[in-house]
């Protein structure tokens, strides 16, 4: 028995809802039907062998009114994750109108204040000329300034709302500082009216050029944020929409959502799994890639379980469901990559470890100043404001705001230069802590597609008594594959596909068979020269009744390896193996040997058997092998690293790699694969080389150094003028801190930040 819920639409008084009760009672099958007039909603438990949502809905239809089943989870999480998707997008579409608006008003700004310092004097109109109209050309740049401070208003926002609360951090660094600059150069705006020279005192474009650089890495950002919930958004279009039942003989299109666990549905050649079951008729090789990651179809047959959302290759197929709704295998992947979002601790920023005590300790220091000033120098309250903003101004930390977002986007160019996408600023700023890498196997370190590996020759007629010489048997060895690569011409199998591309990688003629026939499971069987060919496993030689004697320990051998061997007979005589394997990349190997000499752990993460995996980690020099995995285990063996309290990278590239990449502090998703790894990955390798992975943690270490050091030159410049600023050297009878040498000594610690971060550009890979 089954109990659903059904929103009933048009119903009116009592009447009506005793009407759809009615009805619907009187199905065969339903057991019982309430209706809630309040909520339009009818609570309904029937016989899934008797009555269908589709009768349930026709006989309230043909009532008179409106009917339709209530969201399963799984639509309720799609209509979400469509929401999110939107307000992401509107939220991207603001941020991008006021970084265009900030860019707009600071690059006239920049213009018109910085334009007479150049080599060549930048020419200005008359009017806003400095020296001639002075207090037309500070308006000017107060009016320009003005939008930029108004769209990047969410530092101050931000900013100041967490130094109310004793926790601030970098937003509240660029607000004082942005707004220090602002607020004193407002201040000189004033004075230029008494003393026209006030005019070299404004630091307009100081607040303006931060606060919109500052918007561009924030805005660059928030776009790399938004791909995880991409990558959840197409997980969940993997599986179909609609599902064929198959119930008597007879075929019917129906929603997936409507299908119940032991109905039975037809799977189509080519067609996407909707749900999880196990085949009850017919066979066919499915290709499972997108969520296992493992690049070679698999055989199914009777018995046999399906994954929703794998694809089926040739053959059609009955299969039972046993498993729908939130209990499919794609649904626990994406509720996997959801937990693992949700989990995934924001990464604290240096800059904003070194706000959380600069910050106070400067904006102390000019109220302590200021207030002696006033109570114990007895100074009027136009000379102590001065010294308030000055201690400001000159402790500006406008170099700090930059040191951060400059060395990150100076870095990001870099990989981006090599190939090495890297999304984000928190994923550039953790790499430099990796001590743990976890490779996936398929397409990872390998190939990622089949590829032939090993041609014997069996069939020895054709040589001498004394056996066949080295150029015979390779004679031999190419008539065996233009064979078996004609033959396969007309199989759409993967595996034959990869003998056909070695024989035209070698540059072979192929002939076109008189005949062939596909046998599902098994392998194919052709007529190509008035020769019977058959070209399979070995259930099918062993239909055949071909014998594989002399080659059983050869077949062992590479089903040990990792490899698929496809026996060829002629006319009822073994003539030879072709193997087929997915290959290491010749990269693979020289980078796990790189990683190692950082002093990092290389482990390998695979659903393939534990004997291949084992061949494969010998062969790339990776001690830790963890094989047979479930695509849904994978970030678990994460998380328990993370435990032992690693820092993990995870590099992989198929559906099933996805949570354990959001798990992962670093995701490392491989350029050649699944849309959604990417997505789900935090960097990207384009040229899908595992070399890419030391390069991109070396480059983490070199920006994180050089990050401190522009925090150090920030800092010092900095500390060094706030004393002077706050009276010290007036105290002794000397000069208050110039303006001029204020805005000289902030200049000039943002510049040195900017060159140091420049020095990134050089760094060699």
């Amino acid at each position: 028995m089954k109990t659903e819920v059904y929103c009933i639409e048009g119903m009116a008084c009592a009447a009506c809802s005793a009407a759809v009760e009615r009805v619907t009672r009187k199905l065969d099958g339903v057991e019982s039907s309430d209706v809630n007039l309040t909520t339009n909603r009818m609570t309904i438990t029937y016989d899934e062998n008797k009555v269908t949502p589709d009768m349930i809905i026709s006989k309230v239809e043909k009532a008179g009114f409106g009917a339709k089943q209530e969201e399963t989870e799984e639509e309720a999480r799609k209509k979400q994750a469509a929401q999110e998707m939107e307000q992401q997008e509107e939220s991207m579409h603001v941020a991008k109108r006021r970084l265009i608006v900030a860019i707009c008003f600071a690059v006239p700004l920049l213009y018109l204040s910085m334009g007479h310092m150049m080599p060549v004097k930048l020419p200005v109109p008359e009017f806003l000329n400095m020296e001639t109209h002075p207090l037309a050309f500070a308006l000017a740049q107060l009016f320009l300034t003005i939008p930029v401070l108004i769209a990047g208003r969410k530092f101050y926002l931000v900013g100041f709302k967490t130094l109310f609360k004793g926790n601030p951090n970098m937003d509240s660094l660029v607000a004082i500082g942005t707004g220090s600059a602002f607020l004193y150069s407002l201040v000189m705006t004033i004075g230029i009216l008494s003393n026209p020279m006030n005019v070299h005192s404004l630091y307009y474009e100081s607040a303006a050029v931060v606060v919109t650089l500052i918007m561009l890495g924030k805005y660059m950002e928030s776009r790399s944020k938004g791909k995880t919930s991409e990558a959840i958004r197409k997980l969940m279009e993997l599986a179909p929409d609609t599902a064929i039942l198959y119930e008597n003989g007879t075929e019917r299109e129906v929603p997936s959502a409507s299908v119940r666990v032991g109905q039975t549905i037809l799977i189509k050649p080519g067609s996407r799994i909707p749900l999880d079951g196990i085949v009850t008729d017919g066979s066919s090789s499915v290709d499972e890639s997108m969520l296992t990651g493992e690049s070679i179809p698999v055989e199914k047959q009777m018995g046999d379980t399906l994954i929703g959302g794998s694809m089926n290759c040739n053959g059609a197929m009955v299969m039972e469901v046993s498993r729908v709704g939130s209990d499919t295998t794609l649904s626990k992947i994406i509720r996997m990559m959801e937990d693992a979002q949700g989990k995934k601790a924001p990464i604290a920023k240096l800059a904003d470890t070194v706000a959380a005590h600069f910050v106070p300790t400067v904006m102390a220091i000019a109220l302590i100043a200021a207030l002696l000033w006033l109570i114990v120098g007895g100074k009027p309250l136009s000379f102590v404001l001065t010294i308030f903003v000055a201690v400001l101004v000159i402790a500006c930390p406008c170099a700090l705001g930059l040191a951060t977002p400059t060395a990150i986007m100076v870095g990001t160019g870099v990989g981006a230069n090599h190939g090495i996408l890297i999304k984000s600023g928190e994923a550039l700023e953790m790499a430099h802590k990796i001590d743990t890498v976890v490779l996936d196997k398929t397409g990872t370190i390998t190939e990622g597609k089949p590829q032939v590996t090993d041609i014997l020759v069996y069939k020895t007629s054709d040589c001498g008594p004394d056996g066949c010489d080295v150029d015979a048997h390779k004679k031999m060895q190419q008539d065996l594959l233009i064979l078996a690569a004609s033959c396969e011409q007309m199989s759409e199998h993967p595996l034959g596909q990869a003998i056909v591309e070695e024989a035209k990688a070698r540059g072979l003629t192929l002939s076109r068979p008189e005949t062939f026939e596909s046998k599902t499971g098994e392998g194919i069987e052709a007529v190509l020269d008035n020769d019977t060919i058959a070209i399979g496993n070995r259930k099918m030689m062993n239909r055949l009744q071909i014998s594989l004697t002399e080659a059983e320990n050869a077949a062992s051998e590479m089903a040990n390896e990792g490899k698929t061997p496809m026996f060829v007979a002629v006319n009822g005589v073994l003539f030879g193996i072709v193997s087929v394997a997915d290959t290491i990349k010749e990269s693979s190997i020289r980078a796990v040997d790189e990683l190692k000499a950082l002093g990092i752990e290389v482990y390998m993460l695979t659903g393939d058997n534990r004997k291949t995996a084992e061949y494969i980690g010998k062969q790339a020099h990776i001690e830790h092998v963890v094989a047979e995995v479930l695509p849904q285990d994978k970030a678990a063996v994460v998380e328990g690293l993370q435990r032992e309290g690693r820092h993990v990278m995870m590099v992989g590239d198929g559906i099933n790699d996805a949570p354990a990449l959001v798990q992962a502090d670093v995701g490392c998703a491989i350029g050649s694969g699944s849309d959604i790894a990417l997505d789900a990955g935090d960097i990207v390798l384009m040229k899908s080389d595992l070399q890419d992975v030391y390069r991109a943690i070396r480059l983490s270490r070199a920006t994180i150094r050089n990050i401190k050091q522009n925090l150090f030159w920030a800092f010092f410049y900095n500390s060094l003028g706030i004393p002077v600023a706050a009276g010290v050297l007036y105290l002794f009878g000397g000069p208050l801190l110039s303006p001029m040498l204020g805005g000289f000594a902030m200049s000039l610690s943002s510049v040195c930040v900017v060159g140091n971060a420049l020095r990134l550009r050089f760094l060699k890979l």
